[in-house]
């Protein structure tokens, strides 16, 4: 249901050893927003990300991802969730078709929603001529469009996006961007880590991690106007910026 919470947060914890990588996190995210999470590198995001999508436990705090508890039910989570990695996402030694196959089966869909979902993928995004090729032959944004496709092809209530546009064209970044306000407007919840700042001004809200620790959560529109900032890229300079810098 649009307006429900479908990520809470509370006092997330992160620590390895003496080094603290997530710092007391807290913060919601509604069904059908569109989430942005960032932060420099080594600021903790990922970290973060890694414990919400149930693949490393929380040293302390709490957390329910599509209603799922991250300590005692993990397993239901990636069930209920798509995952999409900047660095891994599809195989490139098969093909566009045998990968959507293979993912199909990885989310427990049966041969004939498979063969559904694969037609209905290969319509939209014009793969036709393209289907039996090897995905290590394709260009960089054909991939990140097919891989957020496929992490899609389960009808997740979530999907969580790591960088999903580093590396790719503007153009093909617009495009990309195109596809998940689409997926929002559908109802899935999009979770997103980037790197590009002017990409921040595209969700619904954006937290910003400094260090470990929440410093700004808010819409664009209001970190701009809290931080006096032109742009979002210049709130987070504001923020990254030590002490003494500023």
């Amino acid at each position: 249901m649009k307006g429900e919470s479908v990520i809470k947060v509370e006092n997330l914890t992160k620590t390895f050893g003496d080094f603290t990588a997530v710092n007391a996190i807290t913060f919601e995210v509604k069904a059908g927003e569109i989430f942005g999470f960032l932060g420099a590198n080594g600021a903790g995001k990922t970290t973060a990300m890694k414990m919400l999508i149930g693949i490393s436990t929380p040293t302390s705090g709490s957390a329910q991802v599509a209603g799922f508890d991250v300590f005692t039910n993990p397993e239901n989570i990636k069930k209920n969730i798509g995952y999409m990695s900047q660095k891994f996402a599809l195989y490139d030694d098969l093909t566009v078709k045998e990968n959507i196959t293979f993912f199909g089966g990885i989310y427990g869909l049966s041969r004939s929603k498979i063969k559904e979902k694969r037609s209905e993928l290969v319509a939209e995004l014009g793969l036709g001529d393209i289907i039996n090729e090897l995905v290590g032959s394709l260009p960089l944004g054909w991939k990140q469009k097919l891989s957020f496709s496929v992490a899609l092809l389960h009808s997740p209530k979530i999907v969580f996006l790591d960088e999903p546009t580093g590396g790719v064209d503007p153009i093909t970044r617009r495009q990309f961007w195109e596809m998940i306000y689409k997926t929002a407007n559908n109802g899935t919840t999009v979770f997103v880590t980037t790197h590009y700042m002017d990409e921040a001004e595209y969700c619904d809200r954006v937290s910003i991690m400094v260090d470990g620790k929440i410093e700004a959560l808010d819409t664009p529109k209001k970190l701009k106007k809290q931080f006096k900032a032109e742009s979002m890229n210049d709130v987070f300079l504001k923020l990254a910026r030590s002490p003494i810098d500023n």
